[in-house]
């Protein structure tokens, strides 16, 4: 069954602002300027963003056809790929520490997906420094150092 791109747009439209509603309907923690509604405003704003994208077209230009040098079926078992590099992630994380296994689960991600290396490496690089900071100094959730401890 196909769902056009509007339905699924609209439906991530609705699923957003939920989100957003909820998390705005949050407590603020005294004292501090950041409270647990930011994370869910924060998701529920993006996935409108993202619904009306989905729903006005927005980029469905630039998808391509996939051409079958893989069978069908080895090309289906990407979709297990996410739960898998989870699994490693809890796995390693404590040993290697949250940079290093965040940035070789990005590149094995992204390379899995299609990207070029060109754009997997910095990608593999930005997005966990990226998220470190966001977690250790804005939400001030400790990550685990490991082998290289962020320098912040």
């Amino acid at each position: 069954m196909h769902l056009s791109d509007r339905v699924t747009g609209a439906v991530l439209v609705a699923l957003g602002g939920l989100s957003a509603w909820g998390g705005s309907r949050l407590p603020a923690v005294p004292g501090q300027d950041v409270g647990p509604a930011v994370f869910p405003m924060l998701i529920g704003f993006g996935l409108v963003g993202c619904g009306l994208l989905i729903a006005f077209g927005i980029g469905h230009s630039f998808e391509e056809e996939e051409e079958g040098s893989a069978p069908g079926w080895l090309y289906g078992l990407r979709a297990l790929l996410p739960p898998v590099l989870l699994l490693l992630y809890v796995l390693l994380v404590d040993r290697l520490g949250f940079l290093l296994t965040a940035a070789g689960l990005v590149l094995v991600m992204a390379l899995a997906f299609g990207a070029r290396p060109r754009l997997a490496l910095p990608l593999a690089i930005l997005a966990p420094v990226g998220l470190h900071l966001i977690f250790g100094k804005l939400l001030r959730v400790p990550l685990p150092d490991g082998l290289l401890a962020a320098p912040w």
